[in-house]
């Protein structure tokens, strides 16, 4: 089945709701990547973790899937200039304390805040975080510290995996996830399988 696909955009004007302004710590976040928990033991302290977790919040071009009353079954992607975007205003407007869990807003949790973001872009030497260097250019990552006890807790059995950014977005229709294949691709299509498969041609 095809199904359409719309990119995510939103209004870089400070006084738009257009916006990304939480992040979720999420069981399965939609970029299918998970964070990386650093939890080893500081030098200068004893028994105390570094509660750090740090990984991409968003990747650019990615298609997630997404199914609802309004849309049915679709895809939504963000490119690198509305990442560019959204991090701009997320950062001008203070938001690097607004964290909840799985997206719910009766879950806020204080305590978690970005210390450390980037957006990869090679043209300026800045580089994928270790252990995501195949992750698209222009996607954005986060490292946090989670003075969180409840946060830590899930964290470290496992409840909670990765980031998910949470937000208000405008929908431009893209060209569809499956592209159609013309009559002439179809029939070269039909005979490389043919060839494939029997051998005979």
């Amino acid at each position: 089945m095809e199904l359409k696909c719309y990119k995510c955009v939103i209004d870089p004007d400070i006084t738009s709701d257009l916006e990304v302004s939480f992040v979720a710590l999420v069981d399965r976040p939609a970029i299918d990547r998970n964070f990386l928990s650093f939890n080893e033991r500081q030098r200068f302290s004893l028994n105390e973790d570094r509660q750090i977790i740090s990984g991409p919040a968003m990747i650019a071009g990615l298609p997630m899937y997404r199914k609802d009353e309004t849309f049915g079954e679709y895809y939504v992607e963000f490119d690198a200039e509305t990442i560019l975007s959204i991090v701009q205003k997320f950062n001008a407007k203070g938001y690097m304390q607004n964290f909840n869990l799985f997206h719910d807003e009766n879950q806020q949790l204080p305590g978690i805040t970005i210390f450390n973001s980037f957006i990869s872009d090679p043209s300026l030497g800045i580089q994928p975080m270790q252990g995501f260097e195949d992750v698209a250019d222009g996607s954005w990552f986060i490292s946090a510290k989670v003075n969180n006890d409840e946060a830590w807790g899930k964290i470290k059995d496992g409840s909670v995996k990765g980031f998910s950014v949470e937000g208000i977005f405008q929908y431009v229709k893209m060209q569809s996830q499956k592209a159609k294949l013309t009559p002439d691709e179809t029939v070269l299509k039909i005979l490389d399988l043919l060839k494939e498969t029997t051998g005979l041609i």
